[in-house]
């Protein structure tokens, strides 16, 4: 008599419990508490003050905001054209070729600094007086000048996340089967053909998920505006992810900050929503 299945059954919840608190505990508690704050006026020392939507309000009429907002958009776009778009192309240029592996190489070793220290590598070679200007013999002020810190800023990105998202293509070619690709070359299709209508539908599912890393990533981007600009010049080259930052504990404003990390969250859990929805249609 087989007993293990009713004792499985009976403290199955038992077995799942520590693990479902332990997310309670570090996801959703504090994504409710940040909820709360977004309702008070709180400055971390003085008691929370109920002041209802005011800073919800407030996000309409902020210009900063607004900025942060049109920032985060350009690196969403930027991202989806520049990380993952180069990423596909150095992939499918290196996988059919001998000696592939090693030319990928290059492409992935920046992904293994983090954004952080990314950034601190960065910053004297995008410097007024930096290598950049000398090389290029320009005197382009990369860092200080808006819009173009904010290009500045996705270029270094692009060369950090290239090689990740040219690993995850690679991987995809590499699941497709040689069959329908070899019919095609059999039937006089090749090149730029060959991609279009064979290989690129065969990818599309994981295309999608290289594509959502990418947009949920953009969206949350901090560590590389931080170490660079501060958002500065003034606070032009901000993103949400920065201004909630600034707001919270460079401001001490901890209700209007928690209000900006409630957007976020749920700007990156529409956009998330929305993607997958459209990709679950097709």
């Amino acid at each position: 008599m087989n007993t293990r299945a009713p004792i499985l059954g009976r403290f199955g919840y038992g077995y799942v419990a520590p693990a479902v608190l332990l997310v309670a505990g570090l996801l959703y508690a504090p994504f409710l508490w940040t909820a709360y704050l977004s309702f008070t006026r709180y400055d971390g020392l003085e008691p929370a003050q109920w002041i209802g939507v005011h800073n919800f309000g407030k996000l309409l009429d902020d210009p900063a905001l607004l900025t942060s907002v049109r920032n985060t958009l350009f690196w969403v776009i930027g991202t989806m054209v520049l990380p993952v778009g180069l990423g596909l192309l150095v992939a499918v240029l290196s996988y059919d070729i001998k000696g592939g592996m090693w030319f990928r190489v290059p492409f992935l070793l920046p992904y293994a600094l983090s954004g952080a220290g990314l950034a601190m590598v960065w910053s004297p070679i995008l410097s007024h007086d930096g290598i950049a200007n000398k090389l290029l013999g320009v005197d382009t002020a990369f860092l200080q000048e808006a819009p173009v810190n904010t290009l500045a800023m996705l270029l270094v990105w692009t060369w950090q996340q290239l090689g990740v998202n040219m690993l995850l293509f690679v991987v995809g070619l590499q699941s497709i089967p040689k069959e329908p690709i070899e019919a095609a070359r059999l039937d006089g299709a090749g090149g730029w053909r060959l991609f279009r209508y064979v290989i690129w539908p065969l990818m599309r599912p994981l295309t999608a998920v290289v594509v959502g890393l990418a947009l949920v990533a953009s969206l949350k981007t901090f560590d590389i505006v931080w170490v660079l600009t501060q958002g500065g010049p003034g606070r032009n080259s901000e993103t949400l992810a920065v201004t909630m930052y600034k707001e919270t504990f460079v401001a001490s404003d901890y209700g209007y900050g928690s209000a900006v990390a409630v957007m976020l969250t749920v700007v990156t859990g529409l956009a998330s929503y929305l993607y997958l929805k459209r990709q679950v249609a097709q």
